[in-house]
């Protein structure tokens, strides 16, 4: 090894012991202000509070040796590409350290710890969010791409379980203060950003693995109609066809038909959009189900008419694409048909454009 490889392994072995120390003193942070959440420990959440500035000072002086580093040595390929993961995770754990203060002022707000089905919903995402994050600290630390891959793998579990946290919010309102209620949501609130941050964590660490970048969140998006014969199956079709890698589609309805429109399926072979299901799907609407799509499209009236309580992190959005041609004959249904496709089509296009930022072909 030249001098010069020495001096560059010495320099990168010190960056990588800066994060190391960051990193603890991050976790530190948001295990003790959940810690003072749950106990109502305000001595705790006072320390948590002043400590903060460590991790600030910490996140100023990483970010000066990862800029005289590149100055420095000009780095290239695997060494540059961990510079930059440094550069964006060092950011990640000072908003970590931002967090715990958050949570911290609220726990000294309340007026008691949480209890009963908050409480112990707490502990349960707690102790899911400081899994995912030492997770994703040691899949950086360590340069692990099986425990990064991993731990991104729960994030999906932290955002499920929130949306029924919030319903239960709503159900204890009754029974805590409106102050109390409000720095619930606001802790539950940071502890999913926790979560969040985990996951871009994991992801700086295959990118300085790998290179690999980050990649486009594919989210879930849902048709519905009343018997879904043919507008909601159309709609998932259509997008399907038309943008597929920009989403995953389903389509279901409040009271599904035997099977779809015959001249539906027909005008949508013509058209080279096969139906990928066999028959019209029922809607579910237990919050374990809805909460997992990221947008529910009605075809067919208000979306709470179908859904009461839309989960927290869902999106609801009406389509007024008006009535399928029923009972029309066979010129003016084929007229009718073909309207519906372009306004469906448009409908779809602007909605993919919207959640992706990108413009559709």
């Amino acid at each position: 090894m030249t001098h010069y490889e020495e001096r560059l392994q010495r320099d990168l072995d010190n960056i990588r012991k800066q994060v190391g120390a960051l990193a603890s003193d991050a976790e530190r942070a948001i295990a003790n202000a959940l810690q003072a959440v749950q106990t109502g420990n305000e001595r705790l959440a006072y320390k948590t509070i002043l400590e903060d500035g460590r991790i600030n000072r910490a996140h100023r002086e990483l970010n000066k040796q990862c800029y005289r580093f590149i100055a420095l040595h000009l780095p290239s390929a695997t060494p540059l590409r961990l510079i930059e993961a440094v550069v964006r995770v060092n950011i990640q754990f000072e908003r970590l350290g931002d967090y715990a203060v958050t949570m911290c002022r609220e726990a000294i707000q309340m007026s008691k710890p949480p209890e009963g089905v908050l409480a112990r919903e707490l502990e349960l995402i707690s102790q899911h969010a400081l899994h995912m994050l030492n997770g994703a600290i040691t899949a950086f630390n360590e340069s692990s791409e099986e425990m990064a891959r991993t731990t991104m793998g729960m994030a999906t579990d932290v955002e499920q379980t929130l949306d029924v946290v919030y319903s239960d919010m709503t159900a204890e309102g009754e029974r805590r203060g409106i102050t109390d209620l409000l720095a619930m949501f606001v802790v539950f609130n940071m502890v999913k950003r926790v979560s969040d941050q985990a996951k871009n964590i994991c992801e700086e660490a295959l990118f300085a693995i790998s290179g690999e970048y980050k990649q486009d969140v594919r989210h879930e998006i849902l048709f519905i109609d009343e018997d879904g014969s043919f507008l909601s199956p159309m709609a998932e079709a259509i997008a399907r066809k038309q943008f597929p890698d920009s989403g995953r589609y389903h389509s279901a309805s409040r009271n599904p038909s035997a099977s779809f429109d015959p001249t539906m399926v027909q005008f949508m072979e013509q058209h080279g959009l096969g139906m990928d299901l066999s028959k019209p799907q029922k809607l579910d609407v237990t919050q374990k189900n809805i909460s997992k799509y990221y947008v529910v499209v009605s075809l067919q009236g208000p979306v709470k008419s179908y859904i009461q309580n839309l989960p927290f992190h869902t999106s609801a959005l009406e389509w007024d694409v008006g009535l399928p041609p029923v009972g029309l004959g066979e010129q003016e249904a084929n007229t009718r048909m073909e309207e519906l496709y372009r306004d469906m089509m448009a409908h779809v296009r602007d909605l993919i454009e919207t959640i992706t930022g990108k413009e559709t072909p």
